[in-house]
């Protein structure tokens, strides 16, 4: 299934991506990329911090991939966006109205901000991840990017 949402989203990389959290601007994320986590691991992403509910938008658009829950992000959605970039939304208090394979927009809710997963004893927040493929063999590898720099006011 994944080869085909990245043919639909096209072969072009986002240059910028839209911020996905309501009301949030991006002075106001502090870059927690690389930052240590527990069992020696490494922060893979960039969280957003905002009230427990408001709503998460894609930031990209692109094709629903996947909706479940996952041990450390709790409540989660991932897109396939141009050049079959992933983008995984962790730790959302619930879904929006979305089911796997539907075309999502910049303006599509995926779901709401919370603490699920291994952020339940954190204030409630976006866990923003961005993931390619470093291997040609492998289009389904996760090598992890900082989506910082690629963020962009609503």
């Amino acid at each position: 299934v994944f080869p085909l949402y990245q043919a639909a989203a096209g072969d072009g990389r986002d240059e910028r991506l839209v911020m996905p959290v309501d009301d949030v601007r991006v002075a106001a994320v502090a870059d927690t990329w690389g930052g240590p986590r527990s069992g020696g691991r490494r922060h893979e992403g960039q969280d957003i911090f905002a009230p427990a509910g408001t709503p998460i938008r894609s930031a990209t658009d692109g094709y629903l991939w996947r909706i479940g829950e996952r041990v450390l992000g709790g409540l989660t959605v991932t897109v396939v966006g141009g050049g079959g970039v992933r983008y995984y939304y962790a730790h959302l208090s619930a879904y929006a109205d979305v089911r796997e394979g539907q075309a999502v927009t910049t303006d599509t809710i995926l779901g709401y901000v919370g603490n699920t997963g291994n952020a339940r004893t954190t204030p409630p927040h976006l866990h923003l991840g961005m993931y390619v493929s470093a291997d040609p063999e492998d289009p389904c590898g996760w090598d992890a990017i900082d989506p910082l720099p690629y963020l962009r006011d609503r």
